[in-house]
């Protein structure tokens, strides 16, 4: 098919970025929705989180059959991952021929570890490695926050030969680290006979919450209207730019030698949160070589609509160290806006993931007598 025949989404990804979905569920696994973003949206992975099955699990009847067959004197925890894995191995299944076609670069599934654990780094571990095990799917990413104390357990995780999904990142200084952390487990991985060919792994940075919380307190400054809805992308920019310099050089060579496969950067959060700005343009404004945009339904919606595909990861960063020296000067503090990004995000997926078991708790005791 020639290139004027081609989708936007699809002229997306021929330019080197993939198309994942930020949304996942029983009903659209198994009611052939899924399939259909795949074969006409170009979509080629997924991610879920607690606030995703919050939505999913605590409306409708797609789980209830399953939460009838579970034993009712179960933990409602338990009750949780049983139906999360189980739809983490259907979706895997579903997108494994993807999986195989491009030879692990693409066709993964993640899964998130227990909000509650972001802070306690042996507790992640071994919660990574419970997921691994319990999927037991060659494509699936587990998902772990980019904390200080979850930059020791991807290390870790990687080490032991599995795929990890990164996710929390806002900050440049926090995404070096995390990136730091990758290669110091590919590292340790090699050095004790592993093959890292098995390994994939992304660095989700989260875009549109960045926007809205600068914008937030430009508007408490006072003024500044011309900084506003531009820190996400400068933010974007100098984290590829930064994948960039880390992905190349001897100290990647060598790994790659080994079989091992950059961590991707990966554009979460990428709905537009102010009706002001134009709702393609954290997807229009970050698309680069091996990178992906994890999107949810209303932006692939808008995107193949009216979306303009070129690459500009790379364009821009002049400008981008202007605007962070603008914004300081503004009186704007980076650093403690992603702080409390990271803080925030941790707290609204350990809110979610509460509230997803007080409502699974409450929908298993409608079903199974006690």
């Amino acid at each position: 098919m020639s290139a004027e025949n081609l989708s936007p989404l699809r002229l997306l990804s021929s330019l080197g970025q993939s198309v994942w979905i930020d949304f996942l569920s029983r009903e659209s696994t198994r009611g052939g929705h899924l399939q259909s973003l795949l074969d006409e949206d170009a979509v080629v992975g997924a991610t879920s989180n607690p606030t995703i099955f919050q939505k999913a699990m605590a409306s409708g009847d797609a789980y209830e059959e399953q939460l009838r067959e579970l034993d009712g004197q179960l933990a409602i925890r338990d009750v949780f991952w049983a139906l999360a894995e189980q739809d983490i191995r259907d979706a895997c299944d579903l997108f494994r021929p993807v999986w195989d076609a491009g030879a692990g670069r693409d066709g993964y599934v993640s899964l998130e570890v227990d909000p509650g654990l972001a802070y306690d780094t042996l507790a992640t571990f071994r919660e990574a490695m419970r997921i691994h095990d319990a999927v037991d799917r060659r494509n699936l990413m587990v998902k772990i926050p980019a904390t200080k104390p979850g930059l020791a357990a991807i290390e870790d995780v990687i080490a032991k030969g599995k795929s990890i999904n990164v996710t929390l990142i806002f900050s440049l200084r926090r995404y070096a680290e995390v990136a730091e952390s990758y290669l110091r487990g590919l590292e340790r991985l090699i050095a004790e006979g592993g093959d890292p060919r098995a390994v994939a792994s992304v660095a989700s940075f989260f875009v549109s919450r960045i926007d809205t919380e600068a914008d937030r307190r430009l508007d408490l400054l006072g003024g500044h209207d011309q900084l506003k809805g531009r820190l996400a992308v400068a933010n974007a920019k100098l984290a590829y730019a930064h994948y960039l310099e880390t992905f190349a050089g001897p100290r990647w060579e060598y790994l790659a030698s080994k079989g091992a496969t950059p961590q991707r950067v990966l554009w979460a959060s990428t709905s537009v949160k102010n009706p002001a700005y134009p709702d393609t343009m954290y997807v229009e404004e970050l698309i680069g070589v091996d990178t992906v945009n994890t999107m949810p339904e209303e932006t692939i919606r808008a995107f193949q609509d009216h979306g303009r595909p070129q690459p500009r990861l790379k364009e821009g960063l002049d400008e981008a160290h202007r605007l962070f020296g603008e914004l300081a000067r503004a009186g704007l503090d980076y650093e403690d806006v992603t702080d409390t990004l990271e803080r925030e995000g941790v707290e609204k997926f350990s809110a979610s993931f509460d509230e997803l078991l007080e409502a699974l708790g409450e929908k298993r005791s409608s079903l199974v007598p006690a």
